[in-house]
């Protein structure tokens, strides 16, 4: 697979990564943890070197999945996770709310080494800004944990401009992970103009509208209790279905090409920078060899046009999360 790069300073890594939190956390009851090692070991063996967990997927559990699956094939892969929610490193409780203390984040590091049976996290990010605590303490804490081994990049996961630019100033940046796709594109507007100032990378995720995109999904679907698109205002059966079009016109490229609705939606994301690495996750092989199909897929300028031609008539409606998730994120 075609490799690509995040940040100037250099982290390697497929065009495609595998984003891993929906085997353990979120989208409905975890999947069997040893299909997923062998899910996870399948997608080294088809050319993914960069696998996304974080603490707060489960907690715990995820982080541990993606240690046991990868660590006989370690060198050869990226893992990228991610601090600061309030964790009780004791216990694993999520007691809500964020904490980037300096103190936790070591804490972090520390347990996150140990499930991820490693010496070293490639690409370290702060999960959510924390407001009590200044980015500069936060970045200073990596740049510390960077110095001794532990940590090889520094990542910022749904940052505004003003925490990106503070953060750089004291460590460089590798990559913001964010939201963005043919679904949400409110990163167009200032977040990857300011990224390609920098010299940063992005990491999409939900880089499918977390299922919307692949055209399996429409407003009568139904999603298990645990599903946090339940609660999430973007997922509502109204705005489903007045978002129906961008899906039909999907469908309709693919069928054009002899390609699938989500080989379109990840191929056009792989088509806005060089340096934009999706992360799109799944439980199931046959889809994951799907969406590693959209590497091989080019889309044309033509293509391009068309795509984008439609898509602006769209009418997008519906926000990402619910009132207090929200206020968590773009800070």
């Amino acid at each position: 697979m075609e490799q690509r790069t995040l940040g100037t300073n250099g982290l390697p890594v497929s065009a495609l990564g595998l984003g891993c939190m929906g085997m353990s956390f979120g989208l409905g009851p975890a999947a069997d943890p040893q299909a997923m090692i062998q899910l996870i070991r399948t997608a080294v063996e088809q050319g993914v070197t960069f696998f996304d967990t974080a603490e707060v997927y489960g907690p715990w559990t995820n982080e541990t999945l993606l240690g046991e699956a990868l660590q006989p094939v370690r060198e050869q892969v990226a893992i990228a996770t991610k601090f600061g929610f309030d964790i009780d490193q004791a216990t694993g409780q999520n007691r809500g709310g964020l904490n980037s203390q300096p103190a936790q984040i070591r804490r972090v590091v520390e347990a996150s080494l140990q499930r991820l049976r490693t010496d070293r996290i490639d690409l370290l990010y702060q999960h959510r800004v924390d407001p009590n605590v200044p980015m500069e303490d936060v970045a200073g804490t990596v740049k510390d944990l960077i110095a001794e081994g532990k940590v090889r990049h520094f990542g910022l996961s749904e940052a505004g401009v003003e925490a990106i630019r503070r953060a750089h100033a004291v460590q460089p940046v590798a990559a913001l992970q964010s939201e963005y796709s043919l679904w949400w594109r409110e990163p167009e507007e200032v977040i990857i103009p300011t990224l390609e100032e920098l010299g940063i990378g992005f990491v999409p995720f939900s880089p499918l509208g977390k299922g919307f995109l692949t055209g399996k999904m429409d407003e009568h679907t139904e999603f298990d209790k645990s599903d946090f698109r339940n609660t999430t205002p973007r997922y509502s059966p109204e705005v489903r279905k007045a978002n129906q079009a961008l899906v039909d016109l999907l469908g309709r490229i693919a069928h054009e090409k002899q390609a699938t609705p989500a080989q379109i939606a990840l191929a056009w994301l792989l088509a806005q920078k060089p340096w934009i690495v999706p992360i799109p996750g799944t439980t199931k092989r046959h889809r994951l060899e799907e969406n590693l199909g959209a590497a091989a897929l080019p889309l044309a300028a033509a293509d391009l046009r068309e795509i984008e031609q439609a898509a602006a008539h769209m009418a997008y409606t519906g926000v990402r999360y619910s009132e207090a998730q929200q206020k968590m994120i773009n800070r």
